[in-house]
């Protein structure tokens, strides 16, 4: 693939708090993208760069080497006339007390398109957002949850897994919660006409008690995996799923913070200990905090996501 690529030099005189001057360079090659972050007055933790999904490749008090390839960290590919567009986003997610507040920067590496390129059957499907030292995740997964799907087309009544986890960076031990789920036609919820909803109510998988979905077994407390199954919800078409993903308090789960799913023949569950599934009785009628927290008494992060698109087609 030639490139007639973008050489970045971008000089940041006051992006974020505590840099005073950095520098980041960018060289997009044919397979590969080298980016380097400097920056002399090195008050940044190097440490704490994302590209996308990916670590630094190599990291020193006052540079960031990322070293990746285009298949990698998330880069997502878009085709616009006779450009090929690679996008990433460079994450730097802070720490507590730190004078360098977090902050994202765009990544775009622009090729001409080659003449004989055509669009691959399908690419992972998944969205990465950095909040202050938090790093959001959410993706489409295989049937085991052992690595990304290998299609986002899903016959109807089939299984749609899908993991959420957040990353955490000189941060308390947090768990990961899907406060809402719906699912649109298109990737802006504003102007979505019809919609089907999956959790609703501070951590309610209602779609469970019509349809074989449930949350998995949790494999760590900032991860969650969700099996869904494919519901009729606009057959054929490209489908979204907008979710709002929360960081909280493990030991601070109570009728809006929680993971329930409906279990046949036992009603609402507690996905993380069932013996406390009473905080999911709220899930038939409206879930709300019984008094006010004082200010101060930890509160959990949230983050807006949206996954997609995925067809799901009708088996008839």
């Amino acid at each position: 693939m030639m490139a007639f690529f973008w050489h970045h030099e971008l000089l940041l005189w006051f992006v974020v708090v505590g840099l005073a001057a950095a520098e980041m360079k960018l060289d997009c090659g044919p397979e590969f993208v080298t980016l380097v972050w400097s920056d002399s007055g090195s008050q940044a933790d190097a440490s704490l760069f994302r590209l996308g999904s990916c670590f630094p490749t190599t990291f020193t008090p006052q540079e960031v080497v990322f070293n990746v390839e285009l298949d990698n960290c998330n880069f997502r590919r878009l085709v616009s006339g006779n450009e090929l567009n690679y996008t990433n986003d460079l994450f730097y997610m802070s720490s507590p007390g730190s004078y360098v507040l977090p902050f994202t920067l765009p990544v775009v590496c622009s090729y001409q398109r080659p003449k004989d390129w055509y669009p691959i059957l399908y690419e992972p499907v998944s969205s990465t957002y950095g909040v202050e030292d938090l790093l959001f995740h959410i993706e489409l997964m295989n049937a085991d949850f052992s690595g990304p799907a290998e299609t986002s087309t899903f016959p109807l009544g089939s299984m749609i897994p899908i993991m959420a986890s957040v990353e955490e960076v000189a941060h308390q031990p947090l768990l990961l919660l899907l406060e809402e789920c719906v699912a649109a036609t298109t990737s802006d919820l504003e102007t979505a006409v019809e919609t089907y909803t999956i959790i609703t109510n501070k951590g309610c998988l209602v779609d469970s008690k019509i349809t074989r979905s449930k949350f998995e077994q949790r494999q760590k407390a900032s991860e969650l995996q969700l099996s869904l199954q494919a519901f009729r919800f606009e057959l054929g078409q490209e489908v979204y799923i907008h979710c709002t993903m929360f960081a909280w308090d493990p030991n601070g789960l109570d009728s809006t913070k929680k993971a329930c799913h409906y279990v046949k023949g036992r009603g609402w569950e507690l996905l993380d200990n069932p013996v406390y599934s009473s905080i999911c009785d709220c899930c038939d009628s409206s879930c709300k905090t019984r008094r006010a927290r004082s200010p101060g008494a930890g509160n959990g992060l949230f983050q807006k996501a949206v996954i997609g698109p995925l067809v799901i087609t009708d088996l008839a």
